[in-house]
């Protein structure tokens, strides 16, 4: 039996997955997407892995600067995830005008408010179908309040989670 690629997308909206705002700036200009497809690979070296459409013009920005932060949202953050996932005519200035944002090593953009901020420079991309699989090493870390809930996509809906009691 053959799969199909609708049916591979509805075994994957059962998979929960933390909600992050990918952002990048430098000489390939400034941008950021939301992004689901993000987990840890190592911590030797601290290694993430990011997956990106490679139609995404976001995603091109982030290749192209060589850096990113990966910013893990808290469930009071849900507004920006509409914001930079697309589904609004928003501008890359709309989308950044709507948070406070702050730099850390690399100067990519880093969420004022997130659960954590992981700073990044890319160390290798392998495209594979649709997608660009980004390997990136983190160069700094910013935490944010213990107490927030996270936030996370499950079920084709964003859901918080991990409220301290």
């Amino acid at each position: 039996m053959t799969t199909n690629r609708q049916e591979f997308r509805n075994a994957m909206a059962r998979l929960g997955a933390a909600v992050t705002i990918v952002t990048s700036d430098g000489p390939a200009g400034r941008g950021g997407v939301t992004a689901s497809a993000v987990c840890s690979v190592t911590d030797d070296p601290p290694t993430l892995l990011i997956c990106m459409n490679r139609q995404s013009r976001t995603g091109a920005i982030i290749k192209g600067n060589g850096v990113l932060c990966v910013n893990v949202l808290s469930a009071g953050q849900r507004d920006l995830c509409d914001l930079f996932a697309g589904f609004t005519q928003a501008t890359p200035e709309q989308r950044f005008a709507a948070g406070r944002w702050y730099v850390l090593e690399t100067g990519a953009p880093a969420l004022d408010g997130a659960v954590a901020a992981l700073d990044c420079r890319i160390a290798d991309v392998v495209e594979k179908g649709t997608h660009s699989v980004i390997f990136a090493e983190v160069v700094e870390i910013r935490l944010g309040e213990t107490a927030q809930p996270g936030l996370i996509y499950f079920a084709r809906g964003y859901h918080g989670v991990g409220q301290e009691d």
